[in-house]
């Protein structure tokens, strides 16, 4: 099909899909409520649907009331006996799809089921709509004049029992529809290569030669192979490279720390950044307006969305709520109900709201990523804007970082060390971390009160990393590329005690 065709075809369907979104964004509350009964009705006869009796549930209450709130671990049971031949089990139709997630780089893997509902109803149909959102408010985009260098993970599809597990990505690649491949590069072939970095090589190769118009991958890997793509083609910038790259499509990690070195690569200040919000078990929000820093929750995806409030998380007053109940400004806990036969069941992340009219939403963080020690309450948004703030004002720009506790001991007070690899370093190390020490008490105040007269924290430990630390910590588990993440916060030294030997 000729590329102008295509182009012209491909912007009327997906405003046509505009019309549809508008009927969630009148009327949250009912699509929301439709969605779960539609989730209930079909699956009333699998095991979880009998034990549970969704056949005479009625309302909201009654689904609150008789399923309990689950963690990964709770259903695992359920899971390894889907992924060894049993069905229906929490989802009638039959779920061959695994995706493979651990959330961080632990070695404990979770298996997500991926229905063939969630692909088609929530993962693909959210491609669609991110398009769309972004043609609405771009009418005169040029994106389908050319193609979109995405950036997923390894293959990694491994065959058992008759089900695959492996990256979400590559689930998504293995079946892409046409139209997807069609306006994508690399091809297929090179996105499911396994081993990062010859992958990385054939990516450039291949797509170096394209006329690219977007780019969609998760930030800190994107950034490693587009510096690649300056090095290997000797051009000062992206442009250079791709004439017509219009906008970045980012999710998986926070974009905060990576804005100021992409601006560099990407000089034109009409250059577009569009955040989404995906996850093995879903695809949850898209930034639906230019320049926005919140996201649209998205509410016809097959998914039913519980809040649980963070003051009452793992409590014995925990209470999840609807999303017509969710105040602003917030933090909450995300509980889903999906079309894959996740019940209830608790994905981590937490979020708070920015607006209920339509409802917009930022991440926060993650129930297990954040730093508690002390009561000190630190959260990844914290530790962001903390430090887009003392970048901004002492010049350095920062590749990437982790945070630990370093315990009381005697009458030895406590602390908080970081470890910060620095694309560019600043010159003052000891101002570097008083700055830094200043943004996070304005920020938050359980931290300030800690650091009161140093009544339980002492000033903070920042070590500069060598070059490349963070990679070679990745490399050494095998966890190059794709969607594996630094573990940005965390309550204990595992982390922080492997790298600062790694930093020796």
């Amino acid at each position: 099909m000729p590329i102008p065709l295509f182009n012209s075809i491909a912007s009327w369907l997906l405003k046509k899909r505009y019309h549809q979104i508008e009927l969630f964004l009148k009327y949250p509350a009912e699509v929301q409520e439709e969605v779960l009964h539609q989730l209930l009705d079909i699956a009333e006869d699998t095991e979880i649907g009998k034990t549970y009796d969704f056949e005479s549930m009625t309302n909201y209450s009654d689904f609150r009331q008789r399923v309990p709130i689950i963690s990964y671990e709770e259903m695992e049971p359920m899971i390894e006996r889907t992924r060894k031949g049993e069905q229906n089990v929490f989802w009638p139709t039959s779920i061959k799809w695994f995706a493979k997630s651990s959330g961080t780089t632990n070695a404990k893997s979770k298996f997500i089921p991926v229905s063939s509902e969630a692909l088609e109803d929530c993962h693909y149909k959210s491609g669609k709509d991110l398009l769309c959102l972004y043609l609405n408010n771009n009418e005169n985009s040029q994106l389908f004049t050319g193609k979109s260098l995405r950036l997923g993970g390894s293959k990694e599809l491994y065959q058992d029992n008759d089900s695959f597990f492996g990256d979400l990505s590559a689930i998504l690649i293995d079946n892409m529809p046409l139209w997807a491949e069609f306006s994508s590069t690399p091809s297929n072939k090179v996105s499911l290569m396994s081993e990062w970095e010859s992958k990385l090589r054939a990516i450039i190769h291949e797509s170096s030669q394209e006329n690219v118009t977007s780019l969609a991958g998760v930030p800190s890997w994107m950034l490693v192979l587009l510096n690649n793509v300056l090095q290997e083609t000797g051009k000062d910038n992206l442009f250079q490279v791709w004439e017509n790259l219009e906008v970045y499509f980012h999710g998986g990690v926070s974009f905060v720390p990576y804005k100021e070195q992409y601006q560099k690569l990407l000089p034109r200040k009409n250059f577009r950044y569009y955040e989404i919000y995906n996850a093995s078990e879903g695809f949850f929000a898209i930034q639906d307006r230019n320049n926005a820093n919140d996201l649209l929750l998205m509410l016809d995806y097959g998914i039913f969305y519980e809040f649980i409030p963070m003051e009452t998380h793992n409590t014995e007053e925990q209470r999840a709520i609807p999303l017509w109940e969710v105040g602003l400004n917030k933090n909450y806990a995300i509980v889903i109900t999906t079309n894959s036969g996740l019940w209830r069941y608790k994905i981590g992340d937490t979020v708070r709201f920015t607006s209920i009219n339509p409802y917009r939403i930022r991440i926060t963080g993650r129930t297990k990523h954040f730093i508690n020690v002390f009561g000190e309450e630190l959260i990844i948004e914290n530790a962001e804007e903390a430090l887009k703030r003392i970048c901004s004002k002492t010049g350095a720009a920062i590749k990437d970082y982790t945070v630990a506790p370093i315990f009381m001991s005697g009458k030895e007070k406590g602390a908080h060390e970081w470890i910060i690899e620095f694309r560019r370093a600043p010159e003052d190390l000891d101002y570097f971390t008083e700055v830094l020490d200043n943004a996070l008490k304005a920020l938050n105040s359980d931290y300030e009160a800690k650091r009161y007269n140093n009544i339980t924290l002492k000033m903070p430990k920042v070590h500069a990393a060598r070059e490349n630390l963070f990679y070679d910590w990745l490399k050494s588990k095998n966890k190059l590329g794709g969607q594996h993440k630094i573990p940005r916060l965390s309550n204990k030294r595992e982390y922080i005690e492997e790298l600062l030997q790694m930093n020796q």
